[in-house]
């Protein structure tokens, strides 16, 4: 019987840097010859007739779980933990909406999970053998945003400024910032913490050496 995946999750408020913690994870890991894929919770928002059903036609809170696919997220999950493959949605954040599915993804030896509510949904928690919460000033964070969706995103400032005092603050507060009590390492800075990196990729090599 094939060996289970190590599931690692990474949270952190929007902004925080997770995502830039996930790929230097990722790269030092594919370096020392470990077989390590990415995955990332934004992919699995629901398509965007189904969340604007669940929000009833008023204002769409991308940052409340009712936003994501959750379920479909859970079943993705327990596949790779088990090691069988998946197809990964296609999210495209222009639209707001699922334009597909990509090809099947296998897992290797390790799965590294990013995004906002990892933590805080027990459904998704429940999977994570590795839990890691990126804790960045709220300064920082909104900064970060700002520049990755005007750039990335086609946003405007004022929209993204908007978006953070009416959902993604208040949304931070409610569910991401209390999830830090499930991590078993919390990070400080970001990527730049090359202690916490190196203690982690530790941590990873002891595992996969038993």
């Amino acid at each position: 019987m094939k060996d289970m995946t190590l599931l690692m999750g990474i949270v952190g408020g929007s902004g925080s840097g997770k995502t830039s913690i996930a790929q230097e994870l990722l790269r030092r890991m594919r370096d020392e010859g470990l077989d390590a894929m990415l995955l990332d919770m934004d992919a699995y928002y629901a398509p965007l007739e189904v969340v604007k059903a669940r929000f009833r036609g008023g204002p769409i809170n991308w940052d409340h779980p009712r936003a994501f696919d959750l379920e479909l997220m859970a079943t993705h999950l327990e596949a790779l933990r088990n090691g069988q493959p998946i197809r990964k949605p296609i999210y495209d954040f222009k639209t707001s909406d699922r334009i597909g599915w990509e090809e099947p993804i296998h897992p290797g030896q390790v799965v590294l999970l990013e995004g906002l509510l990892l933590f805080a949904l027990p459904e998704l928690r429940a999977h994570l053998e590795v839990k890691i919460f990126v804790d960045t000033d709220a300064d920082i964070r909104i900064l970060r945003r700002i520049q990755r969706d005007t750039a990335e995103r086609g946003r405007s400032i004022e929209s993204v400024i908007d978006q953070y005092l009416n959902s993604v603050r208040p949304m931070h507060l409610e569910f991401v910032e209390p999830s830090k009590r499930w991590a078993d390492l919390i990070v400080p800075v970001g990527v730049e913490n090359t202690t916490a990196l190196e203690m982690l990729l530790n941590h990873v090599r002891g595992r996969l050496s038993v």
